[in-house]
Order: C-alpha cells, then sequence, then structure tokens
C-alpha cells in the first residue's frame, strides 16, 4: 500500500476544492486534490453555467486565468415563463453576470491550483476516512485503478460534492457538523448542450420556466446566441421526473430550438437547502456543494464555492501555522462563509418552504403580478421592501390572491427576522447549541404561518 503525506488534502477538483488547494499551496504548505475521475475527464461537471458575481473572484485564482471559459458577458437579466399565465416575467440581475463553458472552466481551475502548486492524484476514488480515537480526521483511505492508498494530512477539505461519501464514512459524535441532512433537502438535475443554426431572440437572458409539477424547473441558458445551456430538475422529496423526456417535449415546443444537435449531455445532484450549521469537525472541512454552498431558489453555486473554498484553504492555514486543527481553531471559517452568503441564501430558503405548502397556479399567478425588481432584490439579496405606490399596484394585480399574497408578506419578515439572527452566528463552538436553537424557533413559527411541513 502506498502511503502519501500532506499537510491538506483536498477531495474533489471542483470550483470549491481548486480554490481551496490553490490557497493551501500559495501559502506555501503541501496540499494534494484527490480527483475520481482521469485527467481528460476532470473538471467535466453538469452545471446550468450561469455565473453571478463574475467580476468579483478570489484572488487565490485570478480571474483573468479563467477569462477563457467566458462565453457570453451580454446576458444582465432573467426570464420568467408563466405558461398558466400566458406571461413572461423580466426580472432585472444586479452586478456582473455570465454564461460559461463549464467544461473549460473546469480545466482551467484545476490548471490554476497546479500552477499554485498543488498535485492533482486523478482516478483516485475515496473510500474511507481515517479518524483518531479522539475524533481528529488525519486523512483518507483511496484506490487508483484498484491499487489502494493512504493520504495522510493535517487537514481533509472535503469538496466532493452534494450527498459526499466523505460525511458517511465520517463519525461527527461530539463535534458541531451538521448531520440534519436528508436526501429530500435536494434536486436531481439532468442538462444537455444544445446547438442551433440561428440566433435566438434571448440570448441576453437566463430563461425559466416551471413544469407541470410544482417540484419541477425547466432552464434555458445561452451559452452564445447558437449554443444553449438547457436543463430540468425536481426536488426529491417529490415523485421522479422522466428528466431526459421531459426536457425534449419541451425543447421540441420550441421553433428556435427545433433541429437543435446535442453535443453534451450530463447529470447531478444538488443542494437546495441551507447551508451547513456548522461545516468543521476536528481535522476538517466541508465546501461548496459538500456544505450545501449554493443559492437553494437559483440554483448558482459557483462564486459561494470559490469563496468557501478560500475561506477554509486560508483557516486550514492558519490551524496548521499554529499547530492547532480542531473545530474551535477552524471554526473562524464557518463564521466567514455566514457573514458572506450563508445568513442570505438560508433566508432564501425560506421561500422554498413557503411554496411546498401552495397550489401551484396559485403561486403562478401571484408571481407574474409581482414587481420583477423586487423579486430581483428577493433573489439576490433575501429581502425586498415595497413602498406605498408598490404595495398599491400589487393589491391591484393580485386580487384573487390575497390570501396567498398575506402569507407570502408573512413569511417574507420571517426571512428578514431569520437573516438578522444569522448576523449574530456564534464567533466559537461555545455558543452554537443556544444560536441553533434560537434559529429553530424562528423556523417553527415559519412552519406554523405557512403550514408547510417541516423541511429540517
Amino acid at each position: 500500500m502506498t502511503t502519501f503525506e500532506y499537510d491538506v488534502v483536498v477531495v474533489g477538483a471542483g470550483t470549491a476544492g481548486c480554490y481551496a488547494a490553490a490557497t493551501v499551496a500559495n501559502a506555501g504548505h503541501d496540499v494534494v486534490i484527490v480527483e475520481r475521475k482521469d485527467e481528460t475527464e476532470a473538471g467535466h461537471i453538469a452545471c446550468g453555467d450561469a455565473l453571478k458575481g463574475a467580476n468579483n473572484f478570489p484572488e487565490a485564482i485570478p480571474k483573468s486565468e479563467i477569462d477563457g471559459a467566458f462565453t457570453n458577458t451580454e446576458v444582465d437579466h432573467g426570464q420568467f415563463e408563466i405558461p398558466r399565465e400566458d406571461a413572461v416575467l423580466d426580472i432585472p440581475v444586479p452586478g456582473e453576470l455570465a454564461v460559461i463553458d463549464r467544461w473549460e472552466y473546469g480545466r482551467l481551475i484545476i490548471d490554476g491550483a497546479e500552477r499554485a502548486g498543488a498535485d492533482l492524484h486523478y482516478d483516485t476514488v475515496v473510500q474511507d476516512v481515517l479518524q483518531d480515537d479522539e475524533g481528529r480526521v488525519h486523512g483518507i483511505e483511496a484506490a487508483r485503478t484498484g491499487e489502494p492508498r493512504i493520504y495522510e494530512a493535517e487537514v481533509v477539505i472535503d469538496a466532493a460534492g452534494a450527498l459526499s461519501l466523505l460525511q458517511d464514512k465520517t463519525d461527527f459524535d461530539g463535534s458541531t457538523f451538521d448531520t440534519n441532512v436528508r436526501y429530500s433537502q435536494f434536486s436531481s438535475a439532468y442538462r444537455e448542450i444544445i446547438e442551433v443554426d440561428e440566433p435566438v431572440a434571448w440570448a441576453d437572458a437566463l430563461v425559466f420556466k416551471p413544469t407541470k409539477r410544482s417540484a419541477g424547473y425547466l432552464w434555458y441558458f445561452p451559452r452564445t446566441a447558437t449554443e444553449i445551456n438547457v436543463g430540468l430538475g425536481f426536488q426529491m422529496d417529490a415523485e421522479p421526473m422522466e428528466l431526459v423526456a421531459d426536457l425534449r417535449e419541451d425543447i421540441t415546443r420550441r421553433p428556435e430550438l427545433q433541429d437543435a444537435t446535442v453535443t453534451d449531455k450530463l447529470g447531478a445532484a444538488l443542494p437546495t437547502r441551507r447551508p451547513y450549521d456548522s461545516a468543521v469537525a476536528p481535522g476538517y472541512m466541508a465546501i461548496g456543494d459538500a456544505a450545501a454552498h449554493v443559492n437553494p431558489i437559483s440554483g448558482g453555486g459557483i462564486a459561494g464555492a470559490a469563496y468557501a473554498g478560500q475561506y477554509a484553504g486560508t483557516q486550514a492555514v492558519e490551524g496548521i501555522d499554529e499547530g492547532d486543527v480542531g473545530e474551535a481553531a477552524l471554526w473562524r471559517y464557518n463564521e466567514r462563509v455566514m457573514e458572506h452568503f450563508g445568513g442570505r441564501y438560508a433566508a432564501l430558503d425560506v421561500y422554498n418552504v413557503f411554496s411546498t405548502a401552495y397550489d401551484l397556479d396559485d403561486l403562478l399567478a401571484l408571481i407574474g403580478a409581482l414587481p420583477g425588481e423586487r423579486i430581483s432584490e428577493a433573489l439576490y439579496s433575501g429581502s425586498a421592501e415595497f413602498d406605498l405606490r408598490l404595495k398599491l399596484r400589487v393589491l391591484y394585480e393580485t386580487f384573487g390572491h390575497w390570501g396567498t399574497l398575506k402569507n407570502l408578506y408573512d413569511a417574507k419578515r420571517l426571512a428578514d427576522r431569520l437573516l438578522a439572527h444569522y448576523e449574530d452566528y456564534p464567533s466559537s463552538p461555545d455558543g452554537f447549541a443556544a444560536w441553533q436553537a434560537e434559529r429553530d424557533g424562528i423556523m417553527d413559527d415559519i412552519y406554523a404561518k405557512t403550514g408547510a411541513e417541516a423541511k429540517y
């Protein structure tokens, strides 16, 4: 059996893993990324390809090194199609937005991590986690083409994606690491890259559409005017959808996509839940999809994963330099995630909870009557404000749906309350249990107000 020794082992060569490894390597520490795919397939990940905040990336891998993957920087708004209302809602998107070639982007961030000094071990599948009697993780067991390997490390960073195997193998008893994780909090998705002969009219927009079932959603994201990322997903707590068939059915109904050529296809699971309450344990941190660092409404997760990777890498370096990689020593990573985007994503998840308690037709009619700019605020900040004139306009246009509108307003107030609570995220594990108890009380109020079943 071959044994490797590193300061840090990162599992997974996605966005979070590459930025974590580059951060560690830039600080002068030995780091390896263990990736299950071979070198030609690494970086090939199912994704919507849309990138919010494209102008603001961590410096561990400079944005100039990934610019080659940006294929459409002209997108600046969303179009939400509401078939039952025969309407299209225009939603402005604040900040820089881009659609990328995800596979090319994946190759470029791997190259960036290697340039920083990280080692890449491809074709390597994790089989177990090494953990001492006190619960500290100190490495992994893996296999490369059948050959067993041991990776010893001061810190293991889990960037293995949604429903990570590492979390099944690790004993988190006695730690704060979030184990309140179920399949029902995730979505299953399938996407294709298609090419058409003529440019689509909506090349400057991200197009969204609900499916026939409330748990499903479709997207059409233009990489270019003639190359489109098209996909469909459903919530795993609902009856499974025929993803490929349902997607093909919708594509055939669009005249502009007739005779399209499919050039790539892939499926994946993704989180549609709040970020993990705590993503640290002794010697261990989870990042990106492995810690649900994804906007639970839009599914956007690239920028959040990049920053989570940098925050985890920074904390690993600090812990190693100070000779302490215990839970308290790594805790600052949790804080930085919650301060940057975690609290906002948790507040957005309130609207997912809200949606499960109402009829799809009622919700779509209500959404169609709301101002697009206010929906945009809610999507990207977790909250939205309405002045008196807008309130009167909304009341007029939502006649017949006032009960749902009132409940949505109540949900908004509770989401604001939840966001404020996340701003008081504890500065050490000592205050964590009390913080969780208060947060759970807010969630109980949300379930009571919406009539939704408990999600957590």
